[in-house]
């Protein structure tokens, strides 16, 4: 890598946990952990192994001061590569959905499902239309492998679906009532229904809305309106990029429509909006 700008640097270390997810860096996450020092400028640099084989690309570190202390993430060369073949073959990423919201099977949960062991996905919404419903999965499904690989928990589940390309073939594995099944899908291209702000109200004007759909760092997190593009106006109103809307005149707020069914054309606006880890109310007037 090039840490710090000094040039060409080989540092060394032990893998530390694979399939490291949840962490907030990226929509999907399936990263190794490493104690190999990383540091700003080795991002994209290669992690490879005492065989000298590309394991993975380093990409991000846990750290308050900003400088290396001993937790370091990479990219698995797997997921690189299904990226590389997608921009070579199709010159874009396609991120496939199946439309389906899941949590992680704990044990307590296996208990209450009469499962023996826990590990896996349970199935908590399913999408009007999507390759999910179409291929027949069910609210409290516990969806345990994909195309014949294991299933750990939602965001492994999240990873592997996100990783198929728009179109491809799908065998999920699933346990219902104690009984063990395989449905088949075909993944589908996300839903992302956006709007330019000002369509709905005068002072939303120069934003740009989003439903919070699967491929989303907050998918499953949080339910409201996120705010994808705000221009120097709307900067000025108080808004900004990455915001979410979760309420609109003191009103629930999970999608484009309710927001939509909750705010009249004229008259001031009052939202609350979510920023990070921190909420708060804007008049917009």
């Amino acid at each position: 890598g090039n840490p710090f700008g000094l040039g060409q640097t080989v540092t060394s270390g032990i893998i530390s946990a694979l399939g490291r997810s949840g962490l907030g860096i990226e929509g999907y996450e399936d990263f190794i952990q490493t104690d190999a020092s990383i540091n700003p400028g080795n991002s994209g640099g290669a992690l490879v192994n005492l065989r000298g084989e590309l394991i993975g690309i380093n990409t991000a570190i846990l750290s308050k001061s900003g400088g290396n202390v001993g937790i370091g993430f990479a990219i698995p060369i797997n997921m690189a590569r299904q990226v590389m073949n997608q921009l070579v073959d199709h010159g874009s990423v396609e991120r496939g959905q199946l439309g389906a919201q899941a949590q992680d099977l704990t044990p307590a949960l296996a208990a209450a499902f009469g499962l023996e062991k826990s590990g896996g996905a349970v199935v908590t919404r399913i999408d009007k239309g999507s390759a999910a419903a179409r291929a027949g999965l069910r609210i409290g499904d516990v969806i345990t492998a994909i195309n014949g690989r294991q299933v750990s928990n939602s965001a492994d589940l999240r990873t592997r679906i996100g990783l198929l390309r728009v179109g491809e073939k799908v065998n999920i594995d699933i346990v219902r009532d104690g009984e063990p099944k395989r449905l088949g899908a075909e993944v589908r291209p996300p839903r992302i229904s956006r709007i330019q702000g000002d369509k709905l109200h005068p002072r939303l004007r120069g934003t740009v809305l989003a439903d919070i759909v699967e491929g989303m760092p907050l998918y499953g997190r949080v339910e409201g309106v996120m705010v994808l593009e705000a221009n120097r106006a709307a900067t000025r109103a108080g808004l900004r990029k990455g915001d979410v809307i979760t309420q609109a005149n003191r009103k629930k707020v999970s999608g484009l429509e309710q927001l939509r069914a909750h705010i009249k054309r004229s008259g001031p606006l009052l939202l609350n909006v979510q920023r990070g880890d921190s909420a708060l109310f804007l008049l917009l007037q």
